[in-house]
């Protein structure tokens, strides 16, 4: 049986997701049929760009295999993923590179992972808790490993 990927497309036809749209302009004269242009200027200005993917599920995966051997664990995840940057958007292989905290996302927050000695998956920082932290502003929903953390009681 073949798992799920670790990431799912999010609508950006929808009213209020916005991407860059600076080069609207440009849409409409790419594809004309000016012999003087170059190869180089008929392709796409952000080819490398990628819209409309959300990788929570790669991050609550990875949360879920904490103390699991990490070659098996980036294995699976790179074999159900599109590519395979988004694993070390919140992994650390090296020393240097450890983050207590992660924002992956506007408002979305989760802890840093670690690679140790023993090749075993670990947090960087295991005590911290949502219910400790403060959002830096009221006008967002923010979560901290998918927990809502900064709204006031009801």
């Amino acid at each position: 049986m073949e798992k799920k990927p670790l990431y799912r497309k999010e609508n950006t036809r929808t009213w209020g997701v916005r991407r860059n749209e600076s080069v609207a302009h440009y849409r409409h004269e790419r594809n004309g049929k000016i012999e003087s242009r170059s190869e180089a200027s008929r392709g796409s200005m952000h080819g490398g760009k990628r819209y409309g993917l959300d990788y929570t599920p790669l991050f609550r995966f990875l949360l879920s295999r904490v103390g699991g051997n990490w070659d098996e664990i980036f294995s699976e995840a790179v074999a159900r993923l599109d590519r395979p940057e988004p694993v070390f958007w919140m992994v650390s292989i090296h020393e240097d590179d450890r983050q207590e905290i992660v924002r992956l996302g506007e408002s979305s927050y989760f802890n840093g992972l670690y690679v140790d000695e023993q090749k075993r998956l670990q947090v960087v920082n295991p005590n911290l808790k949502a219910q400790e932290m403060k959002p830096h502003c009221q006008c967002c929903t923010h979560t901290f490993n998918g927990v809502v953390f900064g709204l006031p009681p009801d």
